[in-house]
């Protein structure tokens, strides 16, 4: 059994035992062997940010960097969609130790929740206590044009499945985690902050996580717009209930980078969620190194 991290991410965090083979490892084994590795090669951290479809660029930013692909990390998933990189990139900005990952495994390409939210688990293991998710998404407020960087308040999940279900590890938190305020106010008073002292639009608004891959259908935005959804996309939700059932304060950002079905008459293609996210990357930049710079 591997050394269980310090909360705080300070001291020493041993390598699993050479005994034991990886067919014996349970998901819990697995994340420690992965925090193990990562607390030796970069040490800890103060913040993680997860960079969605097109805004990986952020990562580039960073002081002093040390780039480590995802497959050099045990028991780490694959990124294979096209617009992340695949990559974990750790360095400093704005005084802050910050570890950034390029790329996330999705629900639609085959992975179960457990595998989805794999990095998130070795994060909060390596004590890591702020994790800021930001994901590429379509705009349902008929308000939010294509660029609208959008905060979000809260999230509905639809992915028809929740990542804790299962038997429940207590090393990771309780059964029955709260909820209440899965996106911390106290981060997103802070973004505020930073977007009025920078003269950046930042919006507010609710996101729905779906299963894709497929984009939605005009009718499903009609329903998801009923329900009270501001945004779509197929991530971050699952990540955010795993960080909050290790008790990690969350931030959730989405780039809005293209209308959603049957807002505009355009069909849904990949390539101009790219190219929007590219767009606004220097905006996205200034916005997530203000906020890291005053936590």
């Amino acid at each position: 059994m591997v050394q269980t991290a310090a909360r705080n991410g300070i001291g020493r965090v041993q390598r699993p035992r050479p005994e034991v083979s990886t067919e014996d490892m349970n998901y819990y084994d697995k994340v420690e062997a992965a925090a193990a590795a990562l607390h030796e090669s970069v040490g800890p951290a103060d913040v993680a940010v997860v960079l969605g479809s097109g805004l990986g660029d952020f990562a580039s930013g960073l002081a002093g960097s040390k780039i480590i692909p995802y497959g050099e990390i045990p028991h780490w998933p694959a990124s294979a969609v096209i617009g992340h990189a695949g990559q974990l990139v750790a360095g400093t900005m704005a005084g802050r130790r910050v570890v950034a990952l390029s790329g996330r495994a999705h629900f639609y390409e085959g992975h179960d929740l457990w595998t989805v939210t794999f990095a998130t688990r070795v994060l909060g293991r390596l004590g890591i206590p702020t994790l800021i998710l930001t994901n590429a998404a379509g705009g349902i407020n008929t308000a939010f044009k294509p660029g609208t960087l959008m905060l979000m308040d809260d999230h509905i999940n639809l992915l028809g499945s929740n990542p804790l279900v299962g038997p429940n590890d207590d090393r990771f938190g309780p059964r029955f985690p709260d909820m209440s305020e899965v996106y911390s106010k106290r981060l997103r008073d802070i973004a505020v902050g930073v977007a009025q002292d920078t003269g950046l639009t930042l919006a507010h608004g609710v996101y729905a996580a779906v299963h894709g891959p497929s984009y939605e259908t005009p009718a499903e935005i009609r329903f998801l717009r009923t329900i009270g959804a501001d945004a779509v996309g197929m991530s971050t939700v699952p990540e955010a209930i795993v960080a909050r059932h290790m008790n990690m304060e969350v931030l959730g950002i989405s780039c809005v980078t293209n209308p959603a079905a049957g807002v505009s008459p355009k069909p849904l293609v990949h390539d101009e969620v790219m190219e929007v996210a590219k767009r606004v990357r220097v905006e996205f930049s200034t916005l997530l190194e203000g906020i890291i710079g005053r936590l």
